[in-house]
């Protein structure tokens, strides 16, 4: 290689070497004019972030930064205008300074915060249970027949059901100010009380003819002996011991001052208005004439001669209420 050669490829390289250095110097001067500043964005919901940016206008700053202003928010300053001397760029609710400056317009320069929080007490919340009757309903059932008189049978007695309620109660100034029902559960289900409106019966005087005297206190006829086992076979003829339960109730009511103003006999007992079947309905009427086994017979004239088998003044259907169970009826109240 020639030796001009050489010295034009030494030139060229100081030359390139010289243009690199030239434009670092330019590009350091062209940065050492441009300004970065830290900029505090405080978000709507109370997050702050500090942002290094060489922008100076508040719309650039938000979309360097990929924020964007919702429509129900304020941005301070004011998104077109430029960077404030505190380098701070707030985001707020719109509603919530609105409420802020509501307020300082109501409020006296007199009345501190805490003269205000003192009117107002804390509102309590509390879940209460109580336990709520549900009434019973009475129907009414009509089955008399013909326009004679009528009388009402209650055939079953109605009872009140209950249930459990769960409140959401709220007290302000230790008074409730809500109440509202969150749920409820059944404890005891309602019994309806049905009543039936039947045929009054006519009341049977005592039969004329021969009277046996028994255990030298009541004397009574064929008939009214048979009425006796007829009315006691109604009301319990599933065994002896529960039919001497029936009869016996009736020798206990007659021997009872409670119930004297029924009569001073069994018979007058078993017709007392509402007491026993005689005076309820007309089921007993079948039974006349024998048409009971024998040892409703027997039981009957085992009572009337002094047999007992409980003290108890009254009795009703098993399930109707509380008591000695005997031969299918609950008895009670005792002499």
């Amino acid at each position: 290689m020639k030796n001009d050669d050489k010295a034009s490829i030494s030139l060229k390289k100081i030359i390139c070497i010289s243009l690199i250095f030239i434009f670092i110097m330019m590009a350091s001067v062209m940065a050492g004019n441009v300004s970065f500043n830290n900029v505090k964005i405080v978000l709507a919901s109370g997050y702050e972030m500090t942002v290094l940016t060489n922008k100076t206008k508040i719309s650039e700053i938000l979309d360097e930064n990929h924020i964007i202003l919702l429509d129900d928010e304020k941005i301070t300053p004011d998104i077109e205008s430029e960077l404030s001397d505190n380098k701070t760029i707030k985001i707020s609710k719109k509603f919530e300074e609105e409420i802020e400056v509501a307020e300082i317009s109501e409020t006296s320069e007199d009345i501190t915060a805490e003269e205000i929080l003192k009117n107002y007490d804390t509102i309590i919340e509390k879940i209460v249970v109580e336990k709520v009757k549900i009434p019973y309903e009475t129907i009414t059932k009509n089955v008399a027949s013909g326009s004679g008189a009528k009388q009402d049978k209650i055939v079953q007695y109605g009872v009140d059901g209950l249930k459990e309620v769960t409140y959401k109660v709220k007290y302000q100034n230790k008074k409730q100010i809500e109440k509202k029902e969150i749920s409820s559960k059944i404890i005891r289900k309602p019994v309806n009380k049905i009543v039936e409106v039947r045929n009054k019966q006519q009341v049977t005087t005592r039969s004329s003819g021969p009277r046996i005297s028994y255990g030298g206190k009541w004397s009574y006829s064929d008939a009214e002996l048979d009425l006796l086992c007829a009315i006691t076979a109604q009301e319990s003829c599933s065994s002896y011991t529960g039919a001497l339960a029936v009869i016996t109730c009736a020798c206990n009511r007659a021997e009872s001052r409670k119930w004297a103003y029924n009569g001073s006999d069994p018979l007058s007992q078993y017709k007392a208005r509402g007491q026993f079947c005689y005076s309820i309905d007309t089921h007993w009427v079948k039974r006349l004439n024998g048409n009971y086994p024998s040892y409703v017979k027997q039981a009957v004239i085992d009572a009337l001669n002094g047999k007992r088998n409980h003290n108890y003044l009254s009795f009703r259907s098993a399930g109707c209420a509380s008591g000695v169970n005997i031969g299918g009826n609950v008895y009670f109240n005792a002499m």
